[in-house]
């Protein structure tokens, strides 16, 4: 049974990197996130799908219905790769969480610099998203907003910012036990909506959880992540009607 869940989550993950063409992007310039649905067809949702992230969380709607989220999030060692536009954290299966009754096992989870989300217009410092995919393939994503305060550095980031990949292709092992619990906010109020991933193919369909708590770091957690990073967000996307809930 260990071995079939492992196989299952090894699948999982090669067929989030397979959503990944290899027609290369950026964030500003002539290959920015404005043109992103014109520089290969497997972009095409870039442009002109109607479920796009990030948006602007306003106007929510209380759903009483909607449960709290459930985490069940494991230690274990991790390993940062710079892919050229974030750090990606990459995680060892047995990390998950339940959802609106739906399982998701955590993928990975990455760091923007600002954040994506704006709260009634908005930005956060940082933010960092959680990526989940169920057995059945949908996509799940948290996103913690992360606010500098000097005094205040986040334990987490603590032990994982010595290992940095600073050079776009690289990647460092950290042995140390890593919970991405670390990275949520004590409260866990949420609101949500339908969305996209943030970066191309720009797939549709993905479940967005945002949290309305903020999450401190330091002034020297936030340097170091924009030395590598000076901005990779996307920019807020058209909404279209779509409808934010929030679960209290």
């Amino acid at each position: 049974m260990r071995f079939t869940a492992l196989v299952v989550f090894v699948l999982g993950v090669a067929a989030v990197a397979a959503a990944q063409t290899t027609t290369p992007w950026d964030y500003e310039g002539k290959r920015g996130a404005l043109v992103w649905g014109k520089l290969d067809p497997a972009y095409r949702a870039c442009s002109h799908g109607h479920e796009q992230s990030p948006i602007d969380i306003r106007g929510a709607r209380l759903n009483k219905a909607l449960q709290p989220i459930e985490f069940h999030y494991i230690a274990g060692p991790v390993t940062l790769e710079n892919n050229g536009h974030t750090i990606e954290v990459h995680v060892d299966p047995g990390s998950y969480i339940v959802a609106g009754g739906v399982r998701y096992e955590l993928v990975e989870f990455d760091f923007h610099h600002p954040s994506e989300e704006t709260v009634k217009g908005k930005l956060s410092d940082m933010d960092v998203q959680l990526l989940h995919k169920s057995a059945d393939g949908k996509l799940a994503v948290l996103a913690v907003r992360l606010l500098e305060d000097p005094g205040s550095p986040n334990a987490t980031l603590a032990a994982l910012w010595p290992h940095l990949p600073k050079t776009a292709g690289t990647t460092e092992k950290v042995a140390d036990m890593i919970s991405p619990g670390g990275l949520l906010p004590a409260g866990r109020s949420y609101w949500t909506y339908m969305g996209s991933l943030t970066t191309p193919p720009c797939i549709e369909g993905v479940r967005w959880f945002v949290f309305e708590q903020e999450l401190s770091l330091s002034r020297d957690q936030l340097r170091a992540f924009a030395a590598i990073f000076k901005v990779n967000t996307r920019p807020l996307q058209d909404p279209h009607g779509r409808r934010i809930e929030a679960n209290e």
